[in-house]
This record gives structure tokens, C-alpha cells and sequence, in this order.
């Protein structure tokens, strides 16, 4: 009966998921998708689109994931870099894709915004082990198709929560290694009940070390989904959720340790009465955050389809931190006088700085498909509301706080945001298919209240009206595929840009506009494409130089910056049971007109120096990869390989403030054993950084002149040398 109805299932919605079929298969019959890929079918491309993009199945998943984030796991995709606070991809990690940063990166899960209304950053280590339950990860580079949430200012990160299985199981697996590396998970379904229900559920657990000194790390999370599927109807509920302790590791290494030390983390450091060097032990981040998500899908007609999802998200934690040398003046405490009657200006004192947050919001999306047309009408509405408030826990001098846990500022950040798009596939001509996609969004922001940067009443109130078109053509014939479009972004400036905007100083919004051409030719037993790509920025927020009242680095509204690259794209199939893939980008990124600011320690002032045409910071003109697959009977091998030319950390194109060139090397092995006692067993081993390559991901630097002379602080994210994990998975 289960297969009965799966098998109706999938006819039945072969008109009614047509906003994810590839219009050139669409406009004849395709009956290979479910309701499931429906629900986010408005945030995805297909072939027929002129959008450079990639895809990750949940196969590719499964084989590369042994408990670190979605960083790790995207990293050997096309223009793709990542990097770990910790060094291992556990905790705190991040990515860049054309060297466009987290929060200029849109990032949905099932059409739904993950990108922190605010800051527009998004915190892998606040969804653990998310990649267990992810049926597939787009990535959409460029500006990418309307979507919810952030402006896609270099890519767009689409992932799909699991299909529901509609056979029941349970696995259950535990990877082990380096830097005391342990995750635990375990997935069960009920399989189809009654012919109309599915259950799915997951927890996890990942618990390391890391790499760097004390960036120990405990997170934990879970996903629970219920599913009705009925003769034209899908109806899905999921909530997810985690709890993180992270030790920080925010700081890096200084230049001067990396050959000596590249491990240190000077985090939580101070000295003790007695000038000894301590660290303080609860220098962490703790985190919790529940995820709610209900989604609905209807077949109206033959030609009519509707989707919509309703969804909340909360959040609570904080950091805390040890403050060596405090000025009483910045936490608004009352200057200290000391027995000998004298006062002081400066103590020690530990800190949290707490957010709470609420996100939620609705989105909707209707779809017709005629003979030689796709059509998709998208609104959506969310709202996001936080509470920043900062906290004295203690303080040396130990009668200088008013009261217990102290709060020294308070403010509420409001925002909300809405859109509505049109998006149209149109056929002219066998294979010529002409694609629109017009977006209007619509923000309201605010934030209010004291703040431990921007000082006492702050009142700021801002609103944004975009229009975001896109267009473009896409010819396919046979194994040959071209397209080219022109697309046009704005994105609003982030909370930092405002709190930490200089005297007099007010951040615009950024425009993007992205030329895009490619070609690609593929057949069974090889592939290549070439994608071409021109990304002009207009005002482009830069860091250059320029600090606050106290201290705290500004970012500046450059006019004129672009990203000018091409990316090759090949796989061959040597034999029955080799693969190999690769792909490059070869890339120029420019800052014109840049002007540096640089601290004068000597007069109190900055220098400003005009260096004309300079390099965007943390923006590599080459990225590669290298994948052998090999796959006999129930073998299983990689090995890949990846190199990244020279990022700058700042934009002055110094190479005295820049991160190395790295080549990286990995090897997995594996093997599935079919024992009588259980339905399947494997187990796998991954060796990173094979060949134990000193290499650093990201960094941090501050220049300034003393006595007439140019120095500078920095920190290094150095990462791991060779390290391995063991895995072995039971599925019951």
C-alpha cells in the first residue's frame, strides 16, 4: 500500500511542482519531484535559469559530514573558502563565496531567512549538526533568484530540511578524533501511517576541544517533523532547535607566535596580583534558539499550485568575558576611591552582553505552468524583535557596583521587513527561454535605548524601499547550455554600521550590479563549464581605516568597487569507478579611489593616504579544487584537494597584513558491511590537512604610527595541522 501511495503521490504533483522543474523538461511532463521540493521551490534555480549555481545532495552530505558546520561541508564548492575560530570547523566557523563575506551571503532554510535581521551574519554554531537533517544545500552565486531575508550581495545559500522517509527506520552514528572530537546522532521515522502520516525526529551532539587553546566546545540540537500528505495537499510541521558553550577563540594568533605558538589564544587573559599570566575559565558564549516551521502546499488545478509557510524563531544567550583594565567610565560606574583616599579610574571586571530575540513572519508563493510559460508570485512579511542589554557581574573593586549583575546599557532593535516579487520562465523558441524576476522590498528599522558603543539615546529610525530586477536568457540544446542575465540588488547597511558610524557620519544602503554570462556542456562521462561573472558595487560599507570616539572601527561607503572573475567548472568519469572534478575561479576585486586612515599615536590624529586602486580585503584572485571519487562495490575513497591565493586583511594591499597562499589535502576511506543483524553498517575514516600544511583563514589588523613609524596588532586564525576522524554508522 506504501508504495501504492507513494507512487500516486509522485504523478499527482507532477504539474503541482512545477516552479522547481527545469522549464525545458517542465513544458513537457516531469514526474520526478515531490510536494516536499515544492515548498521552497520559489528560492531555487533550476538548469533553465541564467544563474550560475551548485547543488550538494543529501548523499554528498552524509560523506563529508563528521559533526562540523555547513562551512566545512560547502567549502569544495565553486568560489568557495571557509574558515573555524578553533581551527578544527567545530564551533564558530564561517565561509566566503567570491570572496563576499557571511553577511552579504543570503541563507534560507525551507525559503526561510537565517540571516540575523541586524547584523545580517549568520552563526553556524547555533545550528549544530543541521547538515543531518538537510536533504540538499543550493548555492546560487551572484545575486541569485528572489528570495526572503538579506540582499544576496555574492551568493545565495538555499538548504531543504530532510524529505520525510516513508519507510520506517533508525541509524544511529558516532564520529571520533582529534582535539577530543566526539558527535553523536540519532534518526528514527515512523515510515507512512495510515497512508497519510510521517514522522521524523533527530538529536545530536558535538562535543571538541579545538584546535586553539581553550575553544572547547558542547552543542547539542535536535529536529522533530510531522507530515500529512493528502490527495493535493501537503502539510509539514518541523521545529529544531540547539543549546551551544563555546569558548572563545575570537582574537587569533599575533603574527610574531605564528612560528613559535599557533595555538595560543590570548582570550580571557590577565595577570593576577602577582603579575602572573591567568586565564579566566568561563570565557564563553552560550547560545539557545528553537526554530518552528509550518508548511502548507496545495494543488488547485492542472496549471495551479500554492505554497505557504509560517514561521517563528526565538533566541536567548550571551557572552561573557573577563575585562582587564576597564575604564569605570564605560560601564557607567561610579569612580572608585580607594582606602588611601584615591581614585581610580580602572578596575577588572567580568561582563555579559545578552541578546533575546523573537523572528517571525509568513511567506507565500503561488505557481502556474502553461505550454510555454512558468509563472511564480512570491509576498512574504517578517519581523524581528531584540532586546541588547549589558551586565557587571563582578568587578575587583569589590564595593565599586550599585547593585548585583549591573546592567550598564539597554536597547531594543525592531525591524521589519517585506517584499513581494513576480518571477516568469518564457519559451520563444525550442530551447530559448527568456527569464524576468522583479522584486520590490519594503524595511522598517529601528533601534533604541542606551548602547555600550553608541552611548546613551540612541534613536535611530530608518526606512529602505527596493527594487531588485533581474533578467535574462537561457539557451539549451542537446549537452549545450548558455545563458546571460543582469541583475540589480540593494542591500540595507547592518546594525554595527549605525552604532559604530563615526561623528557626523551616516551609513547609506549598498547597490549591486551583477553582469553574468556562462556555458556549460555536459554529457554521462564529462562536464565542464565556464561562468563569467562582473559584480559593480556602488557604495560599497568597507572598513578603511577610520575609528570612533572610542576606538571601535568604522565602516565607510566607498563609491566605486567591483568583483571581475571567471569560474571553470569540469568532471570526468575515468573509469566505471573513478571520478574526478574540479573547478577554479581566476578573479580581480578592486577598491577605486580607496583613501587609508591610519591612528597617529604621536599627534592624537589620523594620517590619511590616498592609494588610488587597491585590493578588496579577504578577497583570494585564485580559488581551486581538485575531487577524486572512488567507488567499487561497497568501497568508498576521496581525495581532495584545495588551494587559496593571498587574501589581504585590509584593503591597502599590504603583503606585511595579508594571509598566505595554501595548498590543503584530505583522504576518506570507507566501507559498508551488510551483517544479518542489522540493515546496514559503514564505517569511514578522513584525514585533514593530509600533508600538515601551517595555514591561517582569516585575520584581523590595526595599523597605526609611532615615533613616525608604522606598526601594527593583529590576530591570525590559524587552523589545524593533520587530524583525522573515524566514523561508524548503523542504520537499523
Amino acid at each position: 500500500m506504501k508504495s501504492v501511495f507513494y507512487g500516486a503521490a509522485l504523478l499527482m504533483v507532477a504539474n503541482v511542482a512545477k516552479a522547481d522543474v527545469d522549464p525545458v523538461d517542465s513544458l513537457q511532463v516531469s514526474q520526478s519531484l515531490s510536494l516536499d521540493e515544492v515548498v521552497v521551490s520559489a528560492t531555487r534555480v533550476t538548469k533553465a535559469m541564467p544563474i550560475a549555481y551548485s547543488d550538494l545532495s543529501k548523499q554528498e552530505l552524509v560523506k563529508r559530514n563528521d559533526g562540523q558546520g555547513i562551512p566545512f561541508l560547502i567549502s569544495q564548492s565553486p568560489s568557495v573558502i571557509m574558515t573555524s575560530d578553533a581551527g578544527n570547523g567545530v564551533g564558530y566557523s564561517g565561509f566566503r563565496i567570491r570572496g563576499t563575506d557571511a553577511n552579504r551571503i543570503n541563507i534560507t532554510l525551507n525559503g526561510v531567512p537565517v540571516n540575523d535581521s541586524e547584523s545580517h551574519s549568520v552563526f553556524w554554531v547555533n545550528m549544530p549538526d543541521i547538515a543531518s537533517s538537510v536533504e540538499n544545500v543550493q548555492i546560487q552565486r551572484g545575486v541569485g533568484t528572489s528570495m526572503n531575508g538579506g540582499a544576496a550581495f555574492g551568493a545565495t545559500v538555499a538548504m531543504q530540511t530532510q524529505n520525510p522517509d516513508l519507510n520506517p527506520y533508525m541509524d544511529y552514528s558516532v564520529s571520533a578524533g582529534s582535539f577530543g572530537t566526539v558527535r553523536n546522532t540519532v534518526r528514527g521515522g515512523t515510515g507512512l501511517l495510515k497512508d497519510h502520516f510521517v514522522f521524523d525526529a533527530r538529536y545530536s551532539n558535538v562535543r571538541s576541544d579545538g584546535f586553539i587553546s581553550r575553544a572547547k566546545a558542547n552543542m547539542s540540537s535536535y529536529f522533530v517533523s510531522g507530515a500529512y500528505y493528502g490527495d493535493n495537499t501537503l502539510i509539514k510541521f518541523q521545529t529544531f532547535g540547539s543549546s551551544e558553550k563555546t569558548y572563545q577563540a575570537w582574537e587569533g594568533v599575533p603574527s610574531s607566535m605564528l612560528n613559535t605558538n599557533r595555538t595560543y589564544n590570548p582570550c580571557g587573559e590577565y595577570e593576577d596580583e602577582n603579575g602572573i599570566v591567568r586565564y579566566y575559565d568561563n570565557q564563553t558564549d552560550n547560545y539557545w534558539q528553537r526554530h518552528y516551521h509550518l508548511m502548507a502546499t496545495k494543488r488547485l488545478s492542472d496549471t495551479w499550485s500554492m505554497n505557504m509557510t509560517l514561521h517563528y524563531t526565538d533566541g536567548e544567550g550571551y557572552y561573557e568575558d573577563y575585562k582587564a583594565g576597564a575604564k569605570y567610565a564605560s560601564y557607567k560606574l561610579p569612580v572608585y576611591i580607594d582606602s588611601q583616599g584615591n581614585e581610580q579610574k580602572k578596575t577588572d571586571i567580568v561582563r555579559r552582553k545578552w541578546l533575546e530575540n523573537d523572528f517571525y513572519g509568513a511567506i507565500y508563493n503561488a505557481n502556474y505552468r502553461g505550454e510555454n510559460m512558468m509563472f511564480t508570485f512570491g509576498a512574504a512579511g517578517n519581523h524581528y524583535d531584540g532586546d541588547h542589554y549589558g551586565r557587571v557581574m563582578w568587578a575587583k573593586a569589590a564595593n565599586s557596583l550599585p547593585k548585583p549583575n549591573y546592567e550598564y546599557y539597554f536597547n531594543t532593535g525592531k525591524k521589519t521587513d517585506y517584499n513581494t516579487f513576480v518571477k516568469l520562465n518564457y519559451q520563444f523558441l525550442p530551447g530559448l527561454i527568456g527569464f524576468a524576476d522583479l522584486q520590490y522590498r519594503g524595511i522598517d528599522y529601528s533601534i533604541k535605548g542606551s548602547d555600550d558603543k553608541a552611548g546613551d539615546n540612541v534613536n535611530i529610525s530608518k526606512h529602505w524601499n527596493f527594487f531588485n530586477p533581474k533578467i535574462g536568457l537561457n539557451f539549451q540544446k542537446g549537452a549545450h547550455k548558455a545563458f546571460a542575465s543582469f541583475s540589480v540588488a540593494n542591500r540595507e547597511p547592518g546594525r554595527d554600521n549605525f552604532t559604530e558610524a563615526g561623528k557626523g557620519e551616516q551609513p547609506v544602503h549598498e547597490t549591486l550590479y551583477d553582469y553574468e554570462a556562462g556555458y556549460t556542456y555536459e554529457q554521462p562521462k564529462f562536464n565542464a563549464g565556464v561562468n563569467l561573472y562582473y559584480m559593480d558595487y556602488n557604495n560599497q560599507l568597507i572598513l578603511s581605516g577610520k575609528i570612533s570616539e572610542i576606538g571601535e572601527a568604522l565602516t565607510t561607503n566607498i563609491k566605486d568597487s567591483y568583483r571581475f572573475g571567471v569560474e571553470l567548472i569540469t568532471g570526468v568519469k575515468l573509469t566505471s569507478w573513478l571520478n574526478w572534478n574540479g573547478n577554479a575561479t581566476f578573479s580581480s576585486n578592486k577598491v577605486q579611489h580607496f583613501t587609508e586612515y591610519v591612528d597617529d599615536w604621536d599627534t592624537g590624529e589620523q594620517r590619511a593616504e590616498y592609494l588610488g586602486t587597491t585590493n578588496i580585503s579577504f578577497s583570494p584572485d585564485v580559488i581551486a579544487n581538485s575531487m577524486f571519487d572512488i567507488k567499487y562495490k561497497d568501497f568508498s575513497a576521496s581525495f581532495n584537494s584545495q588551494y587559496v591565493g593571498r587574501q589581504y586583511m585590509d584593503n591597502s594591499s599590504a603583503k606585511d597584513r595579508s594571509i598566505d597562499a595554501y595548498f590543503i589535502n584530505s583522504l576518506r576511506v570507507g566501507y559498508v558491511f551488510n551483517p544479518r543483524f542489522v540493515k546496514e553498517l559503514s564505517i569511514d575514516v578522513t584525514v585533514n590537512n593530509l600533508f600538515n600544511e601551517k595555514y591561517e583563514t582569516n585575520g584581523w589588523v590595526y595599523s597605526y604610527y609611532s615615533e613616525g613609524k608604522r606598526g601594527k596588532e593583529d590576530g591570525y586564525f590559524t587552523q589545524a595541522g593533520t587530524n583525522a576522524m573515524v566514523r561508524l554508522s548503523v542504520r537499523f
